[in-house]
């Protein structure tokens, strides 16, 4: 039995590689690239129109409204994307990624955030224009509908297009039960026991060493699956509700307590920005091949951790965003582009800040100092000002992190179950999916959390396939938008596939509606 572990490791290993380093990032890079250039660098070009459409907006009736009893507000569309997306990649990836690649792996990390940007905007531009209403009236959206109706559309790949979308839908549940459900509950139950249980001896229900399971993990893995079957049952609404009061409060409450770190740590602050450009092209020390395997592996861990977070591309929040009651396409394309923001340029970016100000990387050559691991490096520098609560603070941070994460992809898997077998089979999903927290609370390999980031992984393949066969769709829509929103034309929207959907909508925009 270890032998085929130890070979299905080796073998998932190989393939998680081939997808993230030699073809994942070329392609979401690729892609970032392809739709800024398209979009005419929206996220430059017209960035006062998108803050002032999205947090600026954030007061205002129109993200907030729930007139629509089967759809969910702009808003809560947003704060349930970024509950699946702001997750333990926000604090535990980023110091790896520091850990690794050094400070200059956070440029690259904006830089895949930058590109990204117009990616997760293209997604979701699709999502609105190909979604449509299922049995119980609420909206269905998401790549699979793009792949099969937009892809699908052109002339020979009908069968692609179908083919394609089966896939990804079934890497979407795949992925929902391991990234998605039991590797940030495992996440959740290793950061509490660490820090509120580690002077109590716990009982030791089976296993040894770092393969022991405690009464404390079993206790806490029934406590968030009645937590989970609370919310998840609910559906979409339920899911968006609690998000919309939980996501706005972390990442506040994150936000703030980083900024404290940086404000103690204000005469470090100059040299740790400076690391970052200073380090973004490797080390100057290391001179000939060596010199290019630094920058390689600097940019990498990048970019990777900066996907990680934000998950523009993976074509995973579109399932959340074409749910909002939003009319125009290009309205959720912002948020998207808002979330992409908020997710790795703020909260990734406080992370980076709050380690490289702490003292635990030497910011003179770019290596931990001795004594920290990138395990415990975020809850070191924490506690470098805060002291032992610094610890609970990050603690508490990932749990918030961590099980928002887990209500976010229930509502992916359940539209992928939904697209695949029907809406009759989402509850059973539900219930499955909350029943599986509890494996994750006692999971002792992370081999089954090294499967499903492949499957997280794979989804990117064929979501991109989507996104650059329709890039002259998302030009056409932006150039549309931009001539009517922007320089007032009075020319003919364009919304929807469907000539019902456009009607309806058109009718709606021409009466104010956005």
């Amino acid at each position: 039995m270890e032998s085929f572990l130890a070979n299905l490791a080796n073998v998932n290993d190989a393939i998680n590689t081939f997808i993230w380093v030699k073809i994942g990032l070329v392609l979401l890079l690729g892609t970032g690239l392809l739709t800024t250039i398209i979009t005419g660098f929206f996220q430059i070009t017209h960035l006062g129109h998108w803050c002032q459409q999205t947090f600026l907006q954030l007061l205002a009736k129109g993200s907030h409204d729930k007139s629509d009893k089967n759809a969910v507000t702009q808003f809560q569309a947003l704060c349930t994307a970024l509950a699946a997306t702001v997750g333990t990649g926000n604090i535990a990836g980023v110091a790896a990624a520091i850990a690794i690649g050094g400070p200059g792996a956070v440029f690259w990390m904006w830089v895949a955030a930058f590109l990204g940007m117009m990616t997760n905007y293209s997604e979701n531009v699709l999502g609105i224009y190909y979604r449509r209403r299922n049995g119980e009236k609420e909206w269905s959206g998401g790549p699979m509908y793009y792949l099969n109706e937009g892809l699908g559309g052109f002339r020979g790949c009908k069968q692609l297009g179908k083919v394609l979308s089966i896939f990804f839908a079934l890497f979407t549940i795949l992925a929902s039960f391991g990234i998605g459900n039991m590797g940030q509950v495992n996440k959740i139950v290793k950061n509490v026991e660490t820090v509120f249980f580690a002077n109590v001896q716990a009982p030791v229900l089976w296993g040894s060493g770092d393969s022991q399971v405690t009464l404390v993990a079993v206790i806490l893995g029934l406590v968030l699956v009645i937590i989970g079957f609370l919310v998840i049952i609910g559906g979409l609404h339920r899911v968006a509700t609690v998000a919309e009061r939980v996501v706005p409060f972390m990442a506040l409450l994150y936000i703030v307590g980083a900024l404290i770190i940086c404000v103690c740590h204000i005469t470090t602050l100059p040299a740790a920005i400076a690391a970052i450009f200073k380090f973004a092209f490797g080390i100057k020390a290391v001179a000939g091949g060596a010199a290019g395997t630094a920058i390689a592996t600097v940019i990498t861990q990048g970019c990777k951790r900066g996907v990680f977070s934000n998950e523009a591309g993976l074509g995973s929040s579109v399932m959340v965003h074409s749910n909002s009651n939003v009319k125009e396409p290009v309205k959720q394309g912002l948020w998207g582009i808002f979330e992409v923001f908020a997710d790795t340029m703020v909260i990734c970016t406080m992370t980076a800040l709050v380690v490289l100000t702490s003292g635990k990387i030497d910011l003179n050559t770019g290596m931990m100092t001795p004594g920290t691991n990138d395990a415990v490096l975020v809850a070191q520098s924490f506690s470098s000002v805060f002291g032992f609560a610094g610890g609970w603070f990050v603690a508490i941070a990932m749990f918030l992190f961590a099980f928002t994460t887990v209500l976010g992809w229930s509502h992916y898997g359940s539209k992928a179950v939904e697209y695949l077998f029907g809406l009759k089979a989402v509850k059973y999903y539900r219930i499955f999916f909350c029943l599986l927290i509890i494996s994750g609370a006692v999971l002792t390999s992370s081999l089954a959390w090294d499967i499903s980031d492949t499957f997280n992984g794979l989804m990117l393949i064929p979501n991109l396939i989507g996104v650059i066969a329709l890039v002259p769709l998302v030009h056409r829509i932006t150039r549309n938008y931009i001539e009517r929103r922007i320089h007032g034309k009075e020319i003919e929207p364009v919304l929807s596939y469907d000539p019902e959907i456009q009607k309806e909508h058109a009718e709606a925009v021409k009466n104010g509606a956005f």
